[in-house]
């Protein structure tokens, strides 16, 4: 019983060093309050953030992948679709809304809406909008949609670009053990 009141200790502190702030900065000495994080089924106590999962999911919940949502909304409010047809981030609007996977995702425009309600699978980032480099480590972490990469088609997003440079060192090998994690984690 001791064993697991530690637990959330142990992983709390593997959670700072594997994808938080270095401790020589700012946020690290003086994190500010992490927003709500909800996935499909639960994720590990790493997390700050509070998770919203059912006990017994549905069948319909059963086949929708983890996504990370952020007061609600999936991915911080970004809009996936801008990530391919601008090459860069761009904040969505509740105005230009679709749910998708247990989520809501917002848009800049009714046109990216629209594309991405036709194929969404083609703008989804990959891992569910969860950090790339935390999912390649086996866990899931919250994401800046400003700290982005588009590979192979694909859209990847990371906790922040501190982060980002750290799984840019070896984006195939990252990928490849995110890809080989992702089914674990996804319902962890």
């Amino acid at each position: 019983m001791r064993s697991l009141v530690a637990l959330p200790t142990i992983l709390a502190v593997v959670t700072l060093i594997g994808c938080g702030p270095s401790a020589s900065t700012p946020e690290a000495t003086n994190p500010e309050p992490t927003e709500s994080v909800s996935a499909a089924p639960e994720t590990t106590p790493t997390e700050t953030a509070d998770v919203a999962a059912t006990s017994e999911p549905t069948e319909e919940t059963a086949t929708l992948p983890a996504v990370y949502v952020q007061d609600d909304v999936a991915i911080a409010g970004a809009d996936p679709v801008a990530y391919f047809t601008e090459g860069a981030y761009v904040p969505g609007s509740e105005e230009f809304s679709h749910e998708w996977s247990g989520a809501t995702w917002h848009f800049s425009s009714a046109e990216n809406r629209d594309a991405f309600a036709t194929d969404p699978q083609a703008y989804a980032p990959q891992y569910g909008g969860f950090c790339a480099w935390a999912v390649s480590q086996g866990y899931t972490a919250a994401v800046d949609p400003e700290a982005w990469k588009v590979v192979d088609g694909k859209l990847y997003l990371n906790y922040d670009k501190t982060i980002q440079a750290r799984w840019e060192k070896d984006i195939p090998g990252n990928i490849a053990q995110a890809d080989a994690n992702w089914p674990e984690v996804a319902v962890n």
